[in-house]
C-alpha cells in the first residue's frame, strides 16, 4: 500500500488515554474511574465499555452518565450498542464524516477483531477536517505542494511559490497548443461561418462549469466512502449527465434561434453544448475514479487538468458537428 495512504490513516490520530470500563461495572465506578483520572485522560467526551478480551461492547457519553441518579445500574444497561467504529487504516476524512453525519465528538478506533485501540478525539477531527479542506482546495487549484505541509503566503519565498504554482500552468500551456491545433484545423469550417468563434467561450464555460461540479462530488464521494460503488456511481451520474445537458444544449438552442435567427446555427450549438456537457461530466468522473484506482489522490485528476481535458473535448465536438451539418446542408 502506497506510504501516502498510512499519512493519513487514522491510527496516526489515535489516542489510547480514555476512559475505558469493563462490562459488569456500575454507573458509580464509572464515575469514580473518570473523577479520579480525569487529569490523566485526554479526552472525556466518552466512556468506552469493553469485554475481558477488551472488545469493544458499547458506548456512553459523560453527559449520559452524569445525568444517571441510580449508581447501582450496570453500564450495559446505559450504554449505546449502536457502535460508530472505525479501523486502523480508515482514511482520517471519513473520521470527519462519520463524526459529522452521527454527531459524535469522538470516534473510537478497532482492530478487524473488534478491539479498541484508542479514538480520535474532537480537537484532531477539527484539525484533520482543516488540514483536508486545505489541501483539497490547492489541489483543486493546480498548486503542488508536500502532503502535510501548510500552503502559505507568507511562509514561502517568491521561488517557492513559483515552483508549487508553475507545473500544472506549463500543463495548460500544453493543453492549450492541443487546442489551438484543433481550432486552426477548422478554420474552413470558421471561414464559412464566422458566428460560431462566437459561442466558443460560452461552451467552454460550461462544460468547465459541469465537469467541475462532477469532479467535485467523485472526489468527496471517494474520500468519505471507501466502499462506494464506483459502477452504481457512474451510472448514476451519466443519467444525470444526459440531463442536464439536454436542458442545456436545448437552452441554449432556443437562444441562438431567437437571438441570432439562424437554426442551423442553434442546431450546431444545441447539440455541441448537449455533447459537451456529456463529454465534461464523463472525464470528470472518470479521471478520479481511475486515479483512485493506482492509488493516487483523485483530487490531482480536478482542477486544471479536468479543465484541460474538458476544453479540449468541448472544442473538438463543436467542430466536428459543425462540419458534420454544414456539410449535410451543402454550405461546407
Amino acid at each position: 500500500m502506497p506510504k501516502k495512504v498510512h499519512s493519513h490513516a487514522s491510527k496516526n490520530r489515535l489516542i489510547t488515554n480514555i476512559p475505558i470500563a469493563q462490562v459488569g461495572a456500575t454507573m458509580g465506578d464509572i464515575q469514580g474511574m473518570v473523577f479520579e483520572g480525569a487529569k490523566k485522560f485526554e479526552t472525556i467526551d466518552y466512556v468506552y465499555v469493553v469485554d475481558k478480551d477488551n472488545v469493544l461492547k458499547g458506548v456512553i457519553s459523560v453527559k449520559e452518565f452524569m445525568s444517571v441518579r441510580n449508581m447501582n445500574v450496570r453500564v450495559e444497561n446505559v450504554m449505546k450498542k449502536d457502535l460508530i467504529v472505525a479501523h486502523p487504516l480508515t482514511h482520517q476524512e471519513r473520521l470527519v464524516y462519520l463524526a459529522l453525519s452521527h454527531n459524535i465528538k469522538a470516534v473510537p478506533i478497532v482492530d478487524k477483531e473488534g478491539h479498541l485501540l484508542g479514538a480520535v478525539p474532537y480537537d484532531a477531527l477539527l484539525k484533520i477536517f482543516n488540514e483536508e479542506a486545505h489541501e483539497d482546495m490547492i489541489k483543486f487549484g493546480g498548486i503542488f505542494h508536500r502532503v502535510g505541509k501548510e500552503f502559505s503566503v507568507n511562509g514561502l519565498s517568491a521561488s517557492e511559490m513559483v515552483r508549487h504554482r508553475l507545473p500544472w500552468l506549463v500543463v495548460g500551456v500544453l493543453g492549450g497548443a492541443v487546442t489551438a491545433s484543433v481550432v486552426s484545423g477548422f478554420e474552413n469550417v470558421l471561414s464559412h461561418l464566422i458566428i460560431l468563434a462566437a459561442f466558443i467561450p460560452v461552451l467552454a464555460y460550461l462544460g468547465d462549469a459541469a465537469g467541475t461540479q462532477s469532479e467535485t462530488l467523485i472526489v468527496r464521494s471517494i474520500a468519505l466512502n471507501p466502499n462506494l460503488s464506483l459502477r452504481a456511481y457512474f451510472i448514476k451520474e451519466f443519467m444525470v449527465a444526459c440531463v442536464l445537458a439536454l436542458i442545456c444544449g436545448l437552452l441554449l438552442g432556443a437562444v441562438v434561434i431567437v437571438g441570432w435567427g439562424d437554426p442551423l446555427v442553434g442546431a450546431i450549438v444545441g447539440i455541441s453544448m448537449f455533447l459537451s456537457i456529456i463529454a465534461a461530466i464523463f472525464f470528470s468522473t472518470v479521471l478520479p475514479i481511475l486515479f483512485s484506482k493506482v492509488n493516487q489522490d483523485p483530487a490531482f485528476a480536478s482542477g486544471p487538468f479536468a479543465t484541460m481535458v474538458s476544453d479540449i473535448a468541448t472544442i473538438l465536438i463543436y467542430f466536428v458537428v459543425a462540419s458534420v451539418l454544414l456539410g449535410h446542408y451543402g454550405l461546407l
